[in-house]
C-alpha cells in the first residue's frame, strides 16, 4: 500500500510539473490573478469572468517573466477569453485528450500564482452529461462537473485526467455549486471564432418570448403535439421575424420541425442554425395554425 501511494503521489507531481511550462498566471482583474493555458504558439485561453478589463493585461510565465497580453476576444456565454502574447513556442496540443470524460475519474486542476508558482488541486469528475447550455445562453460540448478545490486563481487553469491529458480548463463562474470544465473541444471551436472575429456570432429571430401552455382542446383541433409554446411579446422592428410577418401574440410551436416549448429550445435552435439560412416557423395566430419562413439573422453586438 505504501509503495502504491508513493507511486500515485509521484505520478501526480510529475503531471503537474510536465504541465507547468504551459500554465500561466493572468493579471486581468484587481486583487486575485487567474490562470491561463497556452493554446498555440502565441495564444492563451482563460476564463472570461476573470478578465475585467480590455487593456493592461499581463501574464506571468513559469520562469517568472511578466509578458504583455492583448485581448483577442471574449465569449461570455462559454466563459472563454483568448489572449495574444509574443510567440514563445507551441502549447502541448498532443496532451489534449480525445477520449470521453467519465464520472469518477481523477481530475487535477493545474493553475499558477505569481507568488507561489504552479499549484494544483486534486479531485474527481463528479458528473458528466451531454451538450449543456450555460446560464449565459451558450452551449458547451459537454457538462463536466468537478469535485476539486477551486482556489481564487484556479479559474482558467488546466484540468487534467489521470493520464496527464488536458480535458479542458476550469471555471468557477458557470455553476454555483461546483467548478465546471470548459471542454477542450469547446475551447477549440470558440477560440477559432474569437481569433477570426473577436466574438462568437450567434443567430437570432428578433423576438421576445415567454412560455405559455397550449390547451388540450387546441391541441386536438390543430393536431399538434406541443403542450407548451412560446408567445411572442415583442417583435424587433426590421428584424428577421418582423420581415417574415410574425406578430405580437403569435405562439411559436416549431422551428424546422424541432418542437419549441421552452426559451432554451429557441436558444438552441438559433445557436445551431446557420446565419443567413431559412427556417420554417410554425405558430398559432388567433386559433389558426400558420407557418412563416424566417431568415436567421446575426445577433447585433458582441453577445
Amino acid at each position: 500500500m505504501g509503495n502504491t501511494l508513493i507511486d500515485i503521489s509521484n505520478e501526480l507531481a510529475g503531471i503537474t510539473q510536465a504541465l507547468s511550462p504551459y500554465v500561466v498566471s493572468v493579471r486581468g482583474r484587481r486583487h486575485y490573478p487567474s490562470s491561463g493555458l497556452r493554446w498555440g504558439a502565441d495564444l492563451v485561453v482563460t476564463a472570461n469572468h476573470t478578465i475585467r478589463r480590455d487593456e493592461d493585461i499581463a501574464i506571468v510565465t513559469d520562469q517568472g517573466a511578466n509578458v504583455a497580453a492583448t485581448l483577442v476576444g471574449r465569449d461570455p456565454g462559454s466563459d472563454l477569453a483568448v489572449l495574444k502574447i509574443a510567440d514563445a513556442g507551441a502549447a502541448p496540443a498532443e496532451r489534449v485528450s480525445t477520449a470521453a470524460v467519465k464520472a469518477g475519474e481523477l481530475a487535477l486542476v493545474v493553475g499558477r500564482s505569481p507568488d507561489s508558482g504552479v499549484n494544483a488541486s486534486l479531485g474527481i469528475v463528479s458528473a458528466v452529461s451531454g451538450p449543456w447550455r450555460t446560464w449565459a445562453g451558450s452551449q458547451l460540448d459537454a457538462y463536466v462537473r468537478l469535485d476539486a478545490k477551486m482556489f481564487p486563481q484556479s479559474s482558467g487553469g488546466a484540468v487534467v485526467n489521470g493520464r496527464g491529458e488536458i480535458i479542458g480548463i476550469a471555471t468557477a463562474a458557470l455553476s454555483r455549486i461546483a467548478g465546471i470544465v470548459i471542454p477542450a473541444s469547446t475551447i477549440k471551436r470558440v477560440t477559432a471564432k474569437l481569433v477570426e472575429r473577436g466574438f462568437v456570432p450567434r443567430g437570432y429571430l428578433g423576438v421576445g418570448v415567454q412560455p405559455v401552455p397550449v390547451s388540450e382542446e387546441l391541441r386536438k383541433t390543430l393536431s399538434i403535439a406541443n403542450r407548451r409554446g412560446l408567445i411572442v411579446l415583442t417583435v424587433e422592428s426590421n428584424g428577421p421575424a418582423a420581415k417574415a410577418g410574425m406578430l405580437i401574440g403569435d405562439v411559436v410551436l416549431t422551428a424546422q420541425d424541432t418542437a419549441i416549448e421552452r426559451i432554451e429550445d429557441l436558444y438552441a435552435f438559433t445557436e445551431s442554425a446557420a446565419i443567413g439560412s431559412s427556417a420554417k416557423i410554425r405558430f398559432i395566430r388567433g386559433g389558426v395554425l400558420k407557418e412563416a419562413t424566417v431568415v436567421v439573422g446575426e445577433r447585433p453586438g458582441r453577445s
